[in-house]
């Protein structure tokens, strides 16, 4: 078994690759679902979970175990064979790789290499999740719900109101020895899914911008930061890994606007006149 520093850091690692994975490539019939509101699904993703996690534990446990184990796949093959970053464009038959990583996710389901075939399917699936829903939510209200999962995570976490659900939704296990798609478990450090689903909004995010440099910087702020929270671990038990995908979401989002207000500058001090050739 790893140790928990190495387990975590590759967690967090992966949580950084999501935000890198998602392509620019969006639905086109999302378009005329665009609407702010989709940004309310983030936060209340948290706060649903533990309400129906603290009054219906073992049930709600064993159905979003089985909701992972049925969605997790499709969504992880439409990633791979659609949605995924490529410089080759989309390659449909890669989504035929999803078979043999469910199958060693099952049959080596204690094991390291099953382990890291759940934990790329579950992100995966939340590369099409962040696709999908950037593709219907206004930027800046997604930029708020991000930040709004992560305001509540870590209000959970303080008061302790999420440790018990997130014990019985790491328990629960399918029938016949499945995978266990609902959370992420690698060594010996768990991460829950909403972990990567925020990093696959971001990824989303940056992707639906057309700005690949802009994708990887964010990528390489979630790493730094994730791995420097990890650092928490030494002296505490549990933290929300939300938050360092809202910082760099937060600094992106800063680098943004001191761009565009950079650009106005610059457009303010060109000469004014316009030249045209004859021919």
């Amino acid at each position: 078994m790893l140790p928990f520093w190495l387990s975590i850091a590759v967690l967090s690692l992966v949580q950084a690759a999501t935000v890198l994975g998602p392509s620019r490539r969006a639905v086109a019939v999302l378009e005329r679902l665009r609407s702010p509101w989709w940004a309310v699904i983030p936060p209340l993703s948290v706060l649903a979970f533990v309400l129906v996690g603290r009054t219906a534990e073992h049930l709600s446990a064993q159905t979003l175990t089985y909701l992972a184990l049925v969605a997790v796949p499709p969504l992880a093959a439409l990633a791979l064979g659609w949605l995924v970053w490529s410089t080759r464009g989309p390659y449909p038959l890669a989504a035929l790789l999803v078979a043999p990583l469910f199958a060693l996710a099952w049959v080596d389901r204690t094991g390291l290499l099953g382990e890291a075939a759940a934990v790329v399917l579950s992100a995966l699936s939340c590369v099409t999740l962040g696709v999908l829903l950037a593709a219907v939510t206004p930027a800046r209200w997604l930029t708020v719900g991000i930040i709004l999962m992560a305001l509540a995570d870590t209000a959970l976490v303080v008061s302790d109101l999420l440790q018990r659900p997130n014990d019985v939704l790491n328990a629960a296990q399918p029938a016949a020895n499945l995978p266990r798609l609902q959370s992420e478990s690698f060594g010996d450090a768990v991460m829950g899914y909403g972990d990567l689903f925020v990093a696959g909004l971001l990824g989303g995010l940056l992707a639906a911008a057309g700005d690949r440099r802009r994708q990887l910087q964010g990528a390489a702020l979630v790493a730094g930061f994730a791995l420097g929270f990890d650092l928490l671990f030494f002296v505490v038990n549990e933290l929300p890994a939300t938050v360092p995908v809202a910082l760099a979401t937060i600094v992106m989002g800063l680098r943004g606007t001191r761009s565009a207000a950079g650009e106005k500058r610059a457009e303010s001090t060109r000469p004014s006149g316009t030249f045209t050739m004859l021919r």
